[in-house]
């Protein structure tokens, strides 16, 4: 038994399964693995074998022809399972160039020379403090290419390393010894919500002897059964389809831009993040299976780039996919990328250069005018704190075009190009000669609270702006001293200040003075930059 586990041949195939279900599923994700060999000897022909196959898997991803890395996934699927591999694989080339790998084990007086770089404990600790740095190409503090550690019978218990996920078994270790080597895999750490444990020497049915020490309490839901997982990747996947075919969209590959639309509902978008994410965690973890169908993936790809162009028509920030597993995200970034959209750029705001452009790119007036309707309304709440009435007035706007023009998508396409317009001048017409950053604001929001009072003629309305602005001008003062917006008693001194000057210059009463004088001193923290310039 010695000698088949320690044959050279041998351990060089493991090695290259090994390296390639690290490259696939552990090191996309940032992290780490240990190497369980079956002796000392086994542990230094496992460095030399990792690192062939590391140079081999170099050789053939420089070797990929560059047309395949822009293919289609049709194309994709009609390639061999290692060459789909490849691919995947090219964009963590500059990671995979730097990789290492490095033994620990104990030293025997015999030992041959070279053995020494493992078996020497200033070495060893070496080893060790660079493992548990954060997976990176580059050898620092914070990061370091050192992916897996072979051991024997070291830092199997008591090793604390929680950017290890993956252990490659291939020794028999049994009872409390198992237990422990599992333990170290899964411990949970940023991203990583699970460990591996990958078994080359068949030591799965000793687990359950293992786990009969211990109370059938303690270990209720230790293990994960393959057959219960795939059916739950069916069901997700069903609910989250069953979004769109329960509403009539039966072919989302030729339906894309009718299921966009469909998620302006806010209450059906929400079901639809919730549901996708879900799908995408348990892809995730069995992403790596040869049971899961290819339908799965490419379905996952196509909802994928529907997140994303309603993410970026609705401006959704909800629409993410933060906490889905990396190598999920970049099987759907490359996917988006593909269709001609860039999943790291943010939508075009209203204010940008080549925002005419991306509207004309709609292939219906309904789509243009969707773009430009979601486009507004995320630009007013950029700067709704900073002036409440005018986002109030132009959201107002918005709605009465869309009222008025609901079911004509081209008289609603005109009449927002107009107000998109008016929208990027910004608010300049109602107040000439006012700053209408630093001045309107504040007289908007005075004018639409003293117009509540019965009488609010000409006059009136002159007296208060020219109120406002010398109220406006002792906040500026005000707000510039040193620690202003940290001391509650400056804070309530300027408010005092307010309420007096509304009360006895602006004829208002103290309920309404005091609401007043709040909401001021409120939007003066919203625009304190604009202010103390």
């Amino acid at each position: 038994q010695g000698d088949v586990l320690e044959a050279p041949l041998l351990i060089e195939k493991k090695a290259a399964d090994m390296l390639e279900h690290y490259v696939a599923g552990i090191l996309p994700e940032g992290f780490k693995g240990q190497v369980v060999a079956s002796s000392r000897a086994a542990a230094v022909t496992y460095h030399e074998k990792l690192g062939l196959a590391r140079d081999r898997l170099i050789a053939e991803l420089e070797a990929l022809p560059p047309e395949w890395l822009t293919a289609d996934d049709g194309f994709a699927e009609s390639l061999s399972r290692r060459q789909r591999f490849l691919i995947a694989a090219h964009p963590h080339l500059p990671m995979i160039r730097a990789l290492e790998f490095a033994v620990v084990v104990s030293a025997h007086h015999n030992d041959p020379e070279p053995w020494k770089a493992w078996t020497a404990k200033e070495n060893q600790g070496t080893h060790i403090r660079r493992f548990k740095r954060p997976l990176g190409p580059q050898r620092t503090e914070k990061s370091d290419p050192l992916g897996l550690l072979i051991v024997t019978n070291m830092l199997l218990t008591g090793f604390d390393a929680p950017v290890e996920q993956v252990l490659y078994l291939d020794r028999r270790i049994v009872a409390h010894e198992l237990l422990q080597a599992i333990a170290r895999v899964n411990r949970t750490f940023g991203g990583k919500r699970y460990g591996l444990v990958v078994d080359y020497i068949g030591v799965a049915r000793h687990l359950n002897e293992a786990l009969g020490e211990y109370d059938r309490e303690d270990i209720a839901g230790s293990d994960l059964d393959i057959h219960s997982e795939l059916p739950k990747l069916r069901d997700r996947h069903a609910r989250v389809m069953g979004i769109f075919t329960s509403r009539g969209l039966t072919d989302l590959l030729h339906q894309v831009q009718e299921a966009v639309e469909l998620l302006a509902d806010l209450k059906i978008r929400a079901d639809f993040i919730n549901k996708l994410r879900l799908f995408y965690e348990t892809l995730g973890l069995l992403e790596h299976r040869p049971e899961v169908p290819p339908a799965m993936f490419r379905d996952a790809k196509l909802l994928g780039f529907i997140n994303k162009a309603a993410a970026n028509l609705y401006r959704d920030p909800a629409l993410n996919l933060l906490g889905v597993a990396a190598k999920v995200r970049a099987l759907i970034d490359k996917h988006v990328t593909a269709r001609g959209v860039d999943p790291k750029i943010a939508p075009i705001a209203i204010t940008d250069a080549g925002f005419a452009r991306a509207i004309a790119a709609g292939d219906s007036s309904r789509s243009r005018a969707l773009t430009m309707q979601h486009a507004a309304r995320y630009h007013i709440a950029s700067f709704e704190n900073r002036n409440p009435g005018y986002a109030r007035k132009m959201s107002e706007r918005l709605e009465e075009i869309l009222k008025a023009f609901k079911d004509d998508w081209d008289a609603q396409e005109q009449a927002l190009r107009e107000y998109i317009e008016n929208l990027k001048a910004g608010d300049v017409d109602d107040f000439p000669g006012l700053s209408p950053e630093s001045e309107t604001p504040f007289v908007r929001l005075v004018l639409d609270i003293t117009q509540r009072q019965a009488v609010f003629n000409a006059p009136r309305r002159e007296k208060m702006i020219a109120l406002t602005l010398e109220l406006l001008g002792h906040i500026r003062q005000e707000i510039r001293r040193v620690g202003f917006w940290q001391s509650e008693a400056q804070r309530d001194g300027l408010i005092r200040h307010l309420v007096r000057a509304l009360m006895l210059e602006g004829g208002l009463d103290s309920v309404l003075s005091r609401e007043l004088a709040y909401q001021l001193v409120a939007l003066a923290h919203h625009n304190r930059e604009i202010l103390t310039r």
